[in-house]
């Protein structure tokens, strides 16, 4: 590794040490090992199932928790444009006809005024076409329009982050995304104080977008919902960005300078390492429904809510026996019963293990951030599935994988992974603070064995990248996991802009 003074001072900028530049350099050359699946989690083997007694019991263990003067924090993963979203229309744009071919080139002009953008679209195009959409398409200039939704000077929604395009349409007005998430989290995570508290991740680009998104309405929401509104955002640090390489694994270097990419939202376990709160719901920013279609996401959130904070008292007590070291047999093996059955806690060699062995184990794995995942049945939707995952040290765990992690060269782990019956859609709520109400420092139990290697090109060169363990992957890998099915309608991305033409979104 030949690194000259500028690329010490770029290092010391990022404030990357030379540490990490190895470790990276060193990851590209050995790869990352699979991880081993025991078996995929199903309902009633790693996935609870509630039944609507169930629901209520910790909506209500919920409403107790909310008035006790916690802090609740929703966490959206926002950063990066929309550009994904609109491929299709980029295809279309790019050919030499001007002729609807595909399925989804006629969906979406066939249905063109039932997107929220449509009446923004509108005014773009006879400001700067000079003709109204229904004109335009009479003449078959469907690029006009095209053009004037993904690019300058129209609404250039292809370069603009997705939490800030118009997804759902009302009477008094059309909203985004960040909108749609600002109201839903009222409805499960106002605080005692009538506050609500929404932590946004941006890109360093877009941060001044959404804070003058919100700016816009956020007073007429706080007069709306009688509360108020905390909006925090935060970026990726630069020390979680990770160097690329060639297919030799030699550094690459543009202009002179090593090349570094944003390590994926892995690297986001910082942004939520930061956060002061108790209690943090994560979801993803497309992830939002019509108020029309919020009642089931208001139940099970509260109720994700109650179920954490439930599990996360009943460690705590049990935490607390256990620090008597004159803690009788019988207690030990209930709270020992507690952990296998609720909390899928297995020590390695449990039947080697003697009485201060056992304490002192259960003792270290209760004492761990806890999180609550729920996992969507798996009906043809991409995402990453729940497993039973065999440890180095032969114990399981439930993970949460992505195909990346898994052998599927490997015949019999292929078949392990295509037995899944959930996947999981984003739908974590998060208990960061241990029994004293001090911080768990997050970045202790990440596995940093989980990242993975991506191929890309830049400027016509093959190139080897980087990717941080996962957010809700290795970055989560030793915390305490409970796996909780929910409702296929809590789970309605936008991955496509015809998306918005479903339903579940108008």
């Amino acid at each position: 590794m030949n690194l000259n003074k500028q690329d010490f001072d770029y290092l010391d900028k990022k404030q990357i040490s030379i540490e990490q530049l190895e470790a990276q350099l060193n990851a590209f050359k050995t790869g990352f090992p699979f991880l081993t699946i025991n078996r995929p989690a199903t309902a009633g083997d790693g996935i609870v199932v509630f039944i609507e007694r169930d629901v209520h019991y910790f909506v209500q263990r919920w409403e107790d928790y909310r008035q006790s003067g916690k802090k609740i924090v929703n966490f959206i993963p926002a950063s990066g444009a929309a550009s994904r979203m609109f491929k299709d229309l980029y295809t279309f744009f790019d050919k030499d006809t001007d002729r609807l071919e595909t399925e989804f080139e006629t969906a979406f002009f066939g249905y063109l005024e039932m997107f929220a953008f449509y009446g923004d679209l509108n005014d773009a195009c006879v400001k700067h076409s000079g003709k109204s959409i229904g004109q335009l398409i009479l003449e078959n200039r469907y690029k006009d329009i095209v053009g004037n939704l993904l690019f300058e000077p129209g609404l250039n929604y292809g370069s603009l982050p997705k939490g800030l395009l118009k997804f759902h349409t009302y009477p008094d007005e059309q909203r985004t995304p960040v909108q749609e998430h600002l109201v839903g989290t009222t409805l499960f995570a106002e605080n005692e104080d009538k506050s609500i508290h929404v932590h946004f991740t941006v890109s360093p680009e877009h941060r001044q977008l959404f804070e003058s998104h919100i700016d816009a309405f956020k007073s007429i929401y706080e007069n709306r919902f009688g509360l108020t509104f905390n909006v925090g955002f935060s970026e990726q640090k630069p020390s979680t960005d990770t160097v690329s390489v060639d297919l030799g694994n030699n550094l690459l270097r543009e202009n002179g300078q090593l090349v570094f990419r944003p390590g994926g939202h892995g690297a986001l376990i910082e942004n939520l390492n930061d956060l002061d709160a108790d209690v943090v719901f994560i979801r993803n920013i497309d992830n939002v429904l019509p108020d029309s279609r919020k009642n089931t996401e208001k139940s099970y959130k509260q109720a994700l809510g109650g179920f954490l904070t439930t599990l996360q008292y009943l460690s705590y007590r049990c935490y607390e026996w256990l620090s008597n070291e004159t803690i009788p047999e019988q207690m030990l093996r209930y709270i020992y019963r507690f952990c296998r059955t609720t909390l899928s806690i297995f020590p390695p060699k449990e039947e080697k293990l003697e009485m201060d062995e056992l304490r002192t184990f259960l003792m270290q794995k209760l004492n761990r951030p806890i999180r609550v995942c729920g996992m969507v049945k798996n009906e043809g939707e991409p995402g990453g599935g729940p497993y039973w995952v065999e440890n180095e040290d032969k114990s399981l765990s439930l993970q949460i994988l992505e195909s990346s992690q898994i052998d599927v060269d490997n015949p019999v782990e292929k078949e392990k992974m295509l037995k899944a019956t959930h996947f999981n859609p984003v739908e974590f709520v998060c208990g960061l603070k241990d029994f004293r109400g001090k911080k768990f420092d997050l970045t202790k139990y990440i596995d940093r064995n989980t990242g993975f290697i991506s191929h890309k090109s830049k400027d016509g060169k093959e190139l080897k990248a980087l990717e941080l363990p996962g957010l809700w992957n290795g970055s989560m890998s030793d915390w305490i996991t409970v796996f909780v099915e929910i409702p296929g309608e809590m789970f309605n991305p936008v991955k496509t802009v015809n998306d918005l033409l479903r339903p579940e979104h108008q």
